[in-house]
C-alpha cells in the first residue's frame, strides 16, 4: 500500500516524464504502478484522501462466531481440566464427548485476543536457541579449537582419551595428549603446555579457545588455567556439534587413517605413539583441502603465500602454452586471509572483511 505523500510524488514524477516526451505506460511501469492505477488515483480522489481501504467498514462473514459462542469457547478453555492443555488437545477431547464448538485455529484466535495464548502446562515453553558466536581468525594464534575424543582399547568397554587443540587459521595441531582417564587436570595441563609452546605470554591479543559443552572442558580447574593464561574461553551451543566443526572433521580424518587400529590399542603407550605419528603427518605432510592444499605447518609459518603464488604462475604458464585447453580462468590458488568459525553472524564477518580491505588500501 502506497501512502498519500508517495502517491503524489509518483504522479508528479510520471507527469514530468510524460510531458518531456516519455510514453505513459513505460513511465508508470518504471514507477511500479499501472496506467489503470494512475487513472483511478486521479479520478477517485486518490490524491486527496489517499487509500480508503484501511478505514473501510467490512461486514462480518456469515460463518463468523457470535459473541455468545466466543464467550463459551473462552469458558471451556479455562475449565480446570483444560487449563493446562493447548487447543490441539482440547478440540479432540470435546469431539470424543460429541461436542464441537470451533476449530483449533478459532480457539487459538480467541485465546490470543484475551491474552491467554501462552504456553500451557508445567513444562517449560520452547526457548529460541541462541545464535553461535562468530569467531574470525586472520593469523595464527587468533582462535584455537579443542575437543576430546575416545580411542578404543582392545579390551571391550575400555577407552583412551585424546585431548587435542587445533589452530583455526592454519589447521595445525598445536597441542595434544592421550590419557587413560578423562580428567580436568589433563585438559588444564594441555592448555598450559600449548600456551607455553606457542608463546601466548608474548602475544598482545590472547587467543580464543573454543570447545564444546563437555564437563571436562568447562571444569573450574580449566577455567582457572585459562584465566591465568589470559586465554578467552568460548563454548558451542548445547547438543550442536556443528558449532565446533573443524575439530570434529579432524577427528574423522584421524580415525579413517589406514594406521588407525580397527581392533583398538593394546595399551596407553601404543595410543600415544599413534597420536604422535598422526600429529606429525597431519601438520607436515597432509595437504589440507580447506587451505588450498598446503600443509598446516606451511600455513602456520606463512609459507603458503609463496607456494600458492608459485602454483598460480605455473597454471598461467600452462595456459599460455596451450590456451585451447582453458575455457576460462585458471584454478583458484588465491591466498585465504580470513577463516571464520560459525559465520552465521554476517554483520561481524563483513565488518572484519571490510576492515581488512581498508588496511590493505592504507598499506
Amino acid at each position: 500500500m502506497i501512502d498519500l505523500e508517495d502517491r503524489r510524488t509518483l504522479v508528479r514524477n510520471i507527469e514530468v516524464a510524460h510531458s518531456a516526451g516519455a510514453r505513459l505506460q513505460p513511465a508508470c511501469q518504471t514507477a511500479g504502478i499501472t496506467v489503470r492505477t494512475l487513472q483511478r488515483w486521479k479520478a477517485q480522489g486518490g490524491l486527496v484522501v489517499g487509500d480508503k481501504r484501511p478505514d473501510a467498514e467490512r461486514a462480518l462473514p456469515g460463518h463468523a462466531l457470535n459473541e455468545d459462542e466466543r464467550t463459551r469457547i473462552l469458558a471451556v478453555a479455562n475449565e480446570p481440566r483444560f487449563a493446562a492443555l493447548p487447543p490441539a488437545r482440547i478440540v479432540p477431547t470435546l469431539a470424543d464427548e460429541g461436542v464441537y464448538l470451533a476449530s483449533e485455529s478459532s480457539f487459538q484466535r480467541i485465546l490470543r485476543a484475551h491474552g491467554q495464548n501462552h504456553h500451557r502446562g508445567r513444562s517449560r515453553a520452547p526457548q529460541p536457541s541462541r545464535r553461535p558466536t562468530t569467531h574470525i581468525a586472520t593469523e595464527p594464534g587468533d582462535v584455537w579449537c579443542w575437543d576430546m575424543t575416545y580411542l578404543p582399547a582392545q579390551v571391550t568397554g575400555a577407552w583412551f582419551y585424546l585431548y587435542l587443540i587445533m589452530d583455526l587459521y592454519s589447521r595445525k595441531i598445536v597441542g595434544w595428549e592421550v590419557h587413560a582417564n578423562d580428567d580436568a587436570d589433563h585438559a588444564a595441563h594441555l592448555v598450559k603446555r600449548t600456551a607455553l609452546a606457542e608463546g601466548v605470554h608474548a602475544m598482545a591479543a590472547k587467543p580464543v579457545l573454543h570447545g564444546d559443552n563437555g564437563s571436562t572442558l568447562k571444569a573450574t580447574t580449566v577455567l582457572a588455567m585459562l584465566h591465568w593464561l589470559g586465554v578467552k574461553p568460548s563454548y558451542s551451543r548445547p547438543r550442536v556439534s556443528d558449532d565446533n566443526p573443524f575439530v570434529e572433521s579432524l577427528f574423522k580424518t584421524a580415525k579413517y587413517r589406514p594406521e588407525f587400529p580397527v581392533r583398538g590399542f593394546a595399551d596407553l603407550d601404543e595410543a600415544r605413539a599413534w597420536a604422535a605419528d598422526f600429529a606429525h603427518w597431519y601438520n607436515f605432510e597432509h595437504r589440507h583441502s580447506g587451505i588450498r592444499y598446503v600443509t598446516p605447518a606451511q600455513r602456520h609459518t606463512g609459507a603458503d603465500r609463496a607456494i600458492l603464488a608459485a602454483r598460480h604462475q605455473t597454471y598461467l604458464q600452462a595456459r599460455e602454452r596451450n590456451p585451447r585447453r582453458w575455457s576460462g580462468d585458471t584454478r583458484d590458488w588465491s591466498y585465504i586471509g580470513v577463516v571464520t568459525l560459525n559465520p552465521e553472524r554476517d554483520v561481524v564477518v563483513n565488518a572484519t572483511l571490510h576492515a581488512e580491505d581498508i588496511l590493505e588500501l592504507v598499506a
